[in-house]
């Protein structure tokens, strides 16, 4: 038995299912809430366009994204922003904690002078990152809609999976615009916002890209074991993020009858690339490293290469792209920094989307 082999065996980690569907079934009921097939429609409107940004290098819109469903509807900001000139660019859809472009989370001249697009939310745009019984947004037509279609009241969905489904409509309109690339796409967030990610990347076969920065607990970290935080901890103070299934592992994470690499699991056979930061422990960056481990088989049952890693645990600097799910640990705390952007465009490079 390896090195690693031996660090999983220790976690005593459940059998996973071969079955795709079994995977998302139990995760959704589980742990982030059931949205059904509703019908819906998505409509965007150019509200705004600087057409000089990033001194000439790009195109800048306000694009205003108005979702109908049987309920009502709701309209949410967006922005899109790509390189000027002809052809289509691989686009990232990110869930952003502010509306702003740029942000501190958002380099968007450094992404666009390598050649990518991005279409940002700020995800409180959606839906408030609060205890507002679902109230804001999206989140009362998405629950009545899942509530009307017979989904228990324990598996409605919670906060993130309201947020993850906002990525897919940004998809909708995305794949509209002639500046995308319908085969470069990915979904990416940081934190809470790389949970939602993951889940989006999850539900929506279309991105053909999952990134997943700093995601940790109820993320990209598998759960037994891990230091930080726990289940326990982040419904206590996130309950509306999960349904309330979920609840019912808290201080009792041996029970879970899942666990997080399932979630990177049932995004093979496509992209997946995941940091740490070496310095958040909250989040486990141990545990998010052993999740692409643990993961790793899924791709390779597909045909293709998984993780690809030295047989020992990570150390800062270390950037492993060589496979289908990609890794990097830096150093620090809990960010998403330059270095973090840099590293998925270079993961992306490796792959040919700027070939």
């Amino acid at each position: 038995m390896s090195f690693l082999e031996e660090k999983l065996h220790q976690l005593h980690l459940p059998a996973r299912p071969d079955d795709r569907q079994a995977l998302i079934r139990t995760l959704l009921e589980q742990e982030y809430g059931v949205i059904p097939s509703v019908p819906f429609t998505v409509e965007g409107r150019v509200a705004g366009e600087e057409e000089d940004f990033c001194a000439g290098k790009a195109l800048r819109q306000t694009v205003e994204l108005t979702i109908a469903l049987p309920g009502g509807s709701y309209t949410f900001p967006t922005t899109y922003v790509r390189p000027v000139g002809e052809g289509a660019h691989p686009l990232f859809v990110l869930l952003n904690f502010s509306p702003d472009v740029p942000d501190k989370y958002l380099p968007s001249e450094e992404i666009c002078d390598r050649g990518y697009a991005v279409l940002s939310v700020g995800y409180n745009d959606v839906s408030a990152d609060a205890a507002d019984d679902y109230a804001t947004g999206l989140g009362k037509l998405l629950r009545n809609a899942a509530a009307q279609a017979g989904v228990p009241r324990e598996q409605l969905p919670g906060k993130i999976a309201i947020w993850a489904w906002a990525a897919s409509r940004m998809m909708d309109w995305a794949l509209t615009q002639p500046g995308v690339d319908a085969a470069r796409t990915a979904v990416i967030g940081h934190s809470r916002l790389g949970k939602t990610a993951l889940l989006a990347g999850m539900l929506d076969e279309r991105f053909a890209c999952v990134i997943s920065n700093a995601s940790g607990c109820s993320g990209a970290a598998i759960t037994r074991g891990k230091p930080g935080e726990h289940v326990e901890d982040i419904t206590r103070v996130f309950p509306f993020w999960f349904c309330e299934n979920y609840r019912r592992y808290a201080g009792n994470e041996a029970a879970l009858p899942f666990e997080q690499d399932w979630l990177l699991a049932a995004l093979a056979p496509r992209l997946v690339c995941i940091s740490s930061a070496e310095g958040d422990e909250w989040a486990g960056p141990s545990h998010e490293f052993l999740s692409c481990v643990a993961a790793s088989p899924a791709w390779e049952k597909l045909g293709v290469p998984g993780f690809i890693t030295p047989d020992r645990m990570p150390v800062p600097g270390d950037v492993l792209h060589e496979g289908s799910i990609g890794y990097h640990r830096r150093g620090g705390l809990h960010y998403f920094s330059r270095e973090d952007w840099n590293r998925f465009m270079d993961f992306l490079d490796r792959k040919g989307w700027q070939a």
